[in-house]
């Protein structure tokens, strides 16, 4: 972009770099785009999520001004505001995306990208394996994975994947972000809320609840978790699910990062009851308490 003067650097992103880009005689934007970037189609992938959010599913996503190999250029969003108002409006925003968006098979018409990661959307009738094979288990095999989790880990994680119909309901799949924590979260020039870095796909609509339950929402997100629980019609029991729902994003951290935030501590805990062959009950509250935590605290 060659009228760009100075770029001023962004906080709050882990895996790529990123900017505010003051223009000549133009508005700002925000530019986005890695040092070494995994595969030529990040962004294209990056750019067609914000696009299904908004389009598919009336949720506000930034413009896109240039999707290409080395490059993405946004139009720029304000941060959240500090209030319950937001989150209620994002509550219902999530849920119209949720409940409008139902699909009949879970996966998405290409791969795309978590972080510096593909994330594989191979098409499946089934939900559990779908989320067994292409959630949980794709992990397995990471050097970060393998050097944090031991065989009996491993093990546990593949018979907990083997009792996902048992513990988790059987949901419909809808359009999901994918990558949904609290910094994702931004808000629109009027103040509506606003999604960033998808990593979309049709799956469970608990995968992007489970995210934002997980990673430090401040005190005013309650009113977010009690209004999207009445409009989705959520059961009691959806708190005691999170922690096993939201094992996927521990991995994806573990994978990634030097610095895990505490997600292989996580990822342990929630294993626990499954390092033996025995039956667990049911999902109930993990030992760690995972329902408040806080292992992804990056604001």
């Amino acid at each position: 972009m060659p009228d760009v003067v100075a770029v001023e650097p962004a906080t709050g992103g882990l895996a790529a770099l990123a900017g505010i880009a003051a223009r000549r005689d133009a508005p700002p934007v925000f530019v986005k785009a890695f040092a070494d970037a995994p595969a030529d189609d990040v962004f294209v992938a990056e750019a067609e999520g914000l696009a299904a959010l908004r389009e598919l599913g009336g949720v506000a996503t930034p413009d896109v001004i240039l999707a290409d190999r080395d490059l993405l250029v946004l139009s720029v969003l304000r941060p959240r505001p500090r209030d319950e108002t937001f989150w209620e409006q994002l509550a219902h925003a999530l849920a119209r995306l949720h409940l409008g968006t139902t699909h009949p098979r879970f996966g998405w018409h290409r791969d795309n990208w978590l972080g510096r990661r593909r994330q594989i959307n191979t098409w499946d009738d089934d939900g559990f394996a779908f989320f067994a094979q292409h959630r949980l288990l794709r992990w397995l095999g990471e050097p970060r994975v393998d050097a944090a989790l031991d065989r009996e880990d491993r093990a546990a994680l593949e018979r907990l994947c083997h009792r996902l119909a048992d513990l988790l309901p059987n949901r419909p799949a809808c359009l999901t972000h994918g990558d949904l924590w609290t910094q994702n979260l931004l808000a629109t020039p009027d103040g509506q809320p606003a999604l960033i870095d998808p990593a979309v796909s049709y799956m469970w609509a608990e995968v992007d609840l489970a995210h934002v339950w997980s990673t430090s929402p401040p005190p005013e997100a309650q009113r977010f978790f009690e209004v999207y629980a009445e409009l989705t019609s959520l059961d009691r029991d959806w708190r005691a699910r999170m922690p096993i729902v939201q094992l996927r994003q521990h991995l994806a951290v573990l994978a990634q990062f030097d610095d895990d935030w505490g997600a292989g501590e996580q990822i342990r805990a929630t294993l626990a009851p499954f390092r033996t062959r025995a039956r667990p009950e049911a999902p109930g509250p993990n030992p760690a308490d995972p329902t408040r935590a806080t292992v992804l605290e990056r604001e």
